[in-house]
């Protein structure tokens, strides 16, 4: 089974290199985040017709989560327990019915958090504090899980080019960092880092300052396993090429393959 998580940055700018992506890497389920557009607004068309059932939670020009999956859908959860004002469609879990048994999806979009010095930083904290509170109670099921998104942290200097220019960035400050640590540190395993430990292994090139010519990237896009779904893992990568294609998103999607049978 090949699961994979892309921030495409505007879904319905983005429909065609989707489509061609997903021809592609052939994922059997597939994360989009910052699809940008209510639910009745999402193209699903293009989607269905390569096989993938599609679950959507959005909303009007930011954030918006969607989930295509080519097995049915058991459930599917918008919203992140623990914050009942929290309007913002950040999140979306889905479940689905495997050979191996069930296999839970969490498509995450995590605040930015800047500027650091506004309340944007401390809505990101509690954020990841409710994250953290419903990555503990999945756990107990003991059931694959996988977290898949845009967390908006970069976990440490091996996944910047340039680390020191991000040291006041709501990305990299420290209790972003260790707020990401401590959801790891519930035992979950990040895909790309089991697979290699090499330097230049990015998912975000901002569109400024020729960030993409310069490869001056930082890995920020990822998917944290639980013990079940890391025991399946088989490899994972970082379809870096993409962002090369014509009017591509700041981001490049990022999967995994998993000893499952669908």
């Amino acid at each position: 089974m090949r699961v994979a998580t892309w921030n495409v940055n505007s879904i319905k700018q983005r429909v065609d290199n989707a489509v061609a992506w997903l021809k592609e890497r052939e994922p059997d389920i597939a994360c989009f985040q910052e699809t940008k557009c209510v639910d009745e607004a999402f193209p699903r068309e293009p989607f269905e017709a390569l096989g993938y059932n599609v679950k959507v939670h959005g909303q009007k020009t930011f954030n918006g989560v969607a989930v295509l999956s080519k097995l049915p859908f058991d459930e599917t959860t918008p919203r992140l327990p623990g914050g009942d004002s929290d309007d913002h469609a950040r999140f979306l879990e889905a479940a689905v019915s495997t050979k191996s048994g069930a296999l839970r999806i969490a498509c995450l979009y995590l605040p930015n958090g800047n500027p650091p010095n506004t309340d944007k930083y401390p809505y990101k904290l509690k954020w990841m504090d409710r994250l953290i509170g419903y990555a503990r109670e999945r756990l107990e099921l003991e059931e694959p899980l996988i977290l898949a998104g845009d967390f908006n942290v970069i976990p440490g200097p091996a996944d910047a080019r340039v680390p020191e220019a991000w040291t006041g960035d709501a990305l990299y400050l420290p209790p972003t960092r260790e707020k990401f640590r401590a959801l790891v540190n519930l035992g979950f395993t990040d895909a790309v880092r089991a697979a290699s430990d090499d330097a230049g292994l990015y998912t975000f090139w901002d569109y400024q300052a020729g960030a993409w010519q310069k490869n001056n990237g930082i890995r920020i896009d990822h998917m944290l396993m639980s013990p079940q779904a890391a025991d399946r893992l088989v490899a994972s990568g970082i379809d870096k090429h993409v962002r090369a294609w014509a009017k591509p998103s700041d981001h490049v999607p990022v999967w995994v393959d998993l000893d499952i049978d669908v």
